[in-house]
């Protein structure tokens, strides 16, 4: 079975970095249901930058909203599911190179039962020539 692609919204806000912000912020959303398809976090100086990406995004901005977040966004992202192989991004990254398209961020990881999922970035202005390159509708 092909690998699925799609194009997904995602936000972040800027935090303390220290112990427990990050159970703070996830104990919110699980609170008020709102399901995300990623999350990634690192440090930016002495603060921390949380990325959202919601299965639902009009929730997951009244959570913010309720919860008095300064959010960015919404942003675009790619997220990818498929059958764990060997190599498994390089195909998609190599469209990308191909179509000088400059991949900014990535996250994936096994996903357990023989499945991985990954996350990646492009720039903005580059959103809709990946879309093609990768064949996103």
């Amino acid at each position: 079975m092909p690998d699925a692609i799609r194009i997904v919204d995602y936000f972040y806000t800027e935090t303390g970095d220290r112990p427990g912000e990050g159970a703070r912020v996830l104990g919110h959303l699980m609170a008020v249901g709102v399901n995300l398809i990623g999350f990634h976090g690192f440090p930016r100086g002495r603060r921390a930058q949380l990325v959202f990406l919601p299965s639902d995004p009009a929730a997951f901005r009244a959570a913010a909203k309720k919860a008095k977040w300064k959010v960015v966004g919404p942003k675009k992202a790619f997220v990818i599911e498929g059958n764990d192989r060997v190599g498994a991004l390089v195909e998609h990254f190599d469209r990308l190179a191909k179509a000088k398209i400059n991949v900014t961020a990535s996250d994936a990881v096994s996903a357990g039962a023989g499945r991985f999922g990954a996350i990646f970035w492009v720039k903005a202005r580059d959103v809709k020539r990946a879309a093609k390159a990768l064949g996103v509708g």
